[in-house]
């Protein structure tokens, strides 16, 4: 099962498949069936939800309560009710809505890009977890915006991307902040966690045109494998729009 509708999958079947495998490990390891999970910045329950439905407790924190409401009502769809507690918060409170050491996995998909400190933000995150708990980590791919603004034949914001700090191409660009793999390795440390795995994700979902996929019989299952081939060879990395962290808290 997939967090989201099929045309959706293409951009979330990688990360699902991680996330999902990820925590029936921990369920074993920890020889208990249901998890404390924590996913910040989860708004309407892409992931929050379909987590849930595997029967774990999971907590959203996110700043819209619009999206809160969305959730829970999302929830309530699922039957996972009573799975799902909806929190209005974000990254830089997060010391004063979650105990330290009571979540058994995080995630934190499309935050480290908007927040004001990702270290920080990083930090409070890794500090909810018990030990051994676990951190999905998805965050914008610089390298991949550098190939798709070149592709666009925006060629001096191609070059502006690969320079800057913040990996942005100008001041209309809507991503506040893009990070390379090391970027994302380093923050990991810093927040004393262990990654265990890379992938790349919508290496070409973003680069084959959506009507070649909407019309084209099989195109978009056969897409759909070749992105879950690809995203745990390293070489595709650098071409994928975004990266997935999976690390644990040590």
């Amino acid at each position: 099962m997939y967090p989201s509708r099929p045309r959706s999958a293409l951009r979330t079947a990688v990360v699902w498949e991680v996330v999902r495998t990820a925590l029936e490990r921990r369920v074993a390891e920890l020889d208990q069936p249901v998890l404390d999970v924590l996913d910040t910045g989860g708004g309407t329950g892409n992931f929050a939800v379909p987590v849930a439905k595997l029967g774990h407790r999971v907590t959203v924190v996110d700043p819209s309560p619009d999206a809160l409401f969305a959730l829970e009502r999302r929830a309530a769809e699922a039957g996972v009710t009573e799975l799902v507690r909806a929190v209005q918060g974000d990254t830089q409170t997060l010391p004063e809505l979650i105990t330290p050491d009571s979540v058994d996995a995080v995630l934190c998909h499309g935050v480290l890009e908007v927040v004001d400190d990702p270290a920080e933000s990083l930090g409070h995150l890794a500090a909810t977890l018990r030990k051994g708990g676990l951190v999905s980590l998805l965050a914008a791919n610089r390298n991949g915006a550098v190939l798709a603004r070149a592709l666009a034949g925006h060629f001096e914001e191609a070059r502006t991307v690969l320079g800057a700090p913040d990996g942005r191409w100008g001041a209309g660009d809507p991503m506040p902040r893009r990070f390379t793999t090391e970027e994302l390795h380093g923050l990991a440390r810093a927040a004393g966690l262990r990654v265990e795995s890379v992938h790349g994700v919508r290496v070409f979902a973003d680069l084959v045109p959506g009507v070649l996929v909407d019309t084209e019989p099989g195109a978009m299952e056969a897409l759909l494998k070749l992105e879950e081939a690809a995203a745990a060879e390293p070489a595709f990395h650098a071409v994928a729009t975004q990266l997935h962290l999976l690390a644990a808290l040590d």
